[in-house]
């Protein structure tokens, strides 16, 4: 299939929620020092944590919102998630269980 002609088959649940949730998945990985950082903070400053920790929330938010905003990386996403879902409609294994280790012996 072309890749105009999967795209028109996208559903909205696909458009709207799974390929952005994979594109929030790969955000929170490339913005990881962000996050620590930010954990870090609250971990240390307890309820203080909202006045004490603005310039990591701050700098977690620019770098996931920049990441969200990036139409390379959905578009990286949308052709990850399609051939996820193409691999699924051709053996009818999600791709979760593919990558589980099926035991040697029962």
């Amino acid at each position: 299939m072309e890749a105009a002609s999967q795209e028109a088959h996208l559903r909205h649940v696909e458009k709207d929620v799974l390929i952005p949730k994979m594109v929030r998945e790969k955000a929170r990985v490339l913005c990881s020092d962000k996050v620590e950082d930010f954990t870090k903070c609250c971990q240390e400053n307890g309820f203080l944590m909202v006045v004490k920790c603005r310039a990591e929330n701050a700098a977690l938010k620019e770098c996931l919102t920049g990441h969200y905003r990036d139409s390379t990386l959905y578009e990286e996403c949308k052709q990850e998630y399609l051939k996820e879902r193409e691999e699924f409609r051709r053996t009818g294994i999600p791709s979760k269980k593919r990558q589980q280790k099926v035991p040697s012996s029962m």
